[in-house]
């Protein structure tokens, strides 16, 4: 009858608990951060890109860039982004809330690493490369030299159109 009393007094206990709610909420976003983004970060709200002056929200993977004198967000870039290789760009991670809101600091903090294409991005991260490896030192190489030849050719170009619009108006 004693062993039953306990056994009672022991699971009324239970019913009468309240059970704790305990809520942890822990945002690590590696799945949905884009290919292009910088090696080595668990989390990322945002991206900002000084080189184009753009943000990209992570989760939502939507840019905001400044046009038509105010920030708009879209799910792509416009055309005028065309030419910005996002592997190579350079991007700081930003874990604030609309951080375009600071953009003259962020701006003025980063504008260095406008041209700076040492950064690892996460598709070359995981490799066991230092820096990218030969694979990529190679077409690097190649990329330099077809820019030299692109800017020689518009160099050329813009001589030969001088000259030819210094003839056409009789200076020469």
């Amino acid at each position: 009858m004693k062993k039953l009393f306990y056994v009672v007094v022991f699971l009324s206990a239970f019913a009468f608990a309240k059970p704790a709610n305990a809520q942890v909420n822990v945002s690590i976003n590696i799945g949905s951060q884009p290919l292009w983004g910088p090696g080595g970060y668990d989390y990322a709200r945002y991206y900002y890109m000084p080189e184009m002056d753009v943000y990209y929200n992570v989760s939502s993977r939507h840019y905001t860039y400044y046009h038509g004198g105010r920030w708009v967000t879209h799910r792509s870039l416009p055309s005028r982004y065309g030419r910005y290789d996002l592997h190579r760009t350079y991007k700081v991670v930003m874990n604030d809330a609309n951080p375009w809101r600071n953009h003259r600091r962020h701006r003025s903090n980063y504008h260095g690493y406008a041209r700076n294409y040492s950064q690892v991005s996460i598709r070359d991260y995981g490799r066991g490369h230092k820096h990218y490896g030969k694979s990529y030192k190679k077409a690097h190489k190649e990329y330099r030299k077809a820019e030299k030849r692109h800017a020689k050719y518009h160099k050329q170009r813009e001589s030969r159109r001088d000259r030819d619009y210094r003839n056409v108006r009789g200076m020469w």
